[in-house]
């Protein structure tokens, strides 16, 4: 996170702030998965094998497999860098906003959710360098071991600023679960329209901020 720009880790920190957003409604919706959170699908995946039989892990197994197509397609897109980061957060809008109808005309439609998961993978490959992904934008593990690090730096004097971005970028999802979790109670199906908006702005907001400091993916 560190060579990223102050207005690229504004655009970063909104995105985890969404994400966040979005991944407590999911929770909720799905009665306790995941749509960006993939090692927490994994373990109730093998836990739910045991417990009800290999049907009820198809679900959680699913979320973990479009999430990575979603990182796939992420990747998969070419051009110069702005213009490959509309496209990711545009799609995503799209797909959240596709998502969010669905759950409006049809609430049990649970596949759903595994076009969730796909957006919330591409987002993870707006910073892509060397053939992986800079910044871990929807899920906290990596950031919180990027804190660690940091504070590690701290206490051995190589770096007393490292720490403050990867905090800010775990408090912007926290803050986005807090928020997402209010929204669902409050707006029930329309709280994801919201959250399409939302990635909707950051997507014109990608195409009008020049970063320097991140080459585009070979």
């Amino acid at each position: 996170m560190k060579d990223v720009s102050r207005r690229g880790l504004a655009l970063t920190l909104l995105l985890g702030l969404i994400a966040g957003y979005i991944d407590a409604i999911g929770f909720i919706e799905t009665g306790g998965l995941f749509v960006s959170f993939m090692s927490g699908n994994s373990t109730q995946a093998g836990a739910e094998l045991w417990a009800q039989g290999a049907a009820s892990a198809l679900l959680p197994l699913g979320l973990v497999a479009t999430f990575v197509i979603g990182v796939a397609a992420g990747a998969l897109s070419r051009g110069p860098v702005r213009t490959r980061r509309w496209r990711v957060v545009a799609g995503a809008a799209v797909a959240v906003a596709i998502c969010g109808i669905v759950g409006l005309l049809q609430p049990g439609a649970f596949w759903r959710f595994a076009l969730l998961a796909a957006a919330m993978g591409a987002l993870n490959t707006l910073y892509l360098s060397e053939g992986r992904a800079r910044i871990a934008i929807t899920y906290a593990t990596g950031t919180l071991v990027s804190l660690g690090v940091a504070l590690a730096d701290l206490i051995t004097g190589r770096s007393r600023t490292a720490w403050r971005r990867p905090l800010l970028l775990w408090g912007s999802l926290a803050a986005g679960a807090v928020v997402g979790a209010g929204g669902e109670r409050l707006l029930h199906g329309w709280a994801l329209l919201v959250a399409a908006g939302a990635l909707g702005f950051v997507a014109v907001a990608v195409g009008a901020i020049r970063e320097r400091s991140v080459p585009s993916a070979p």
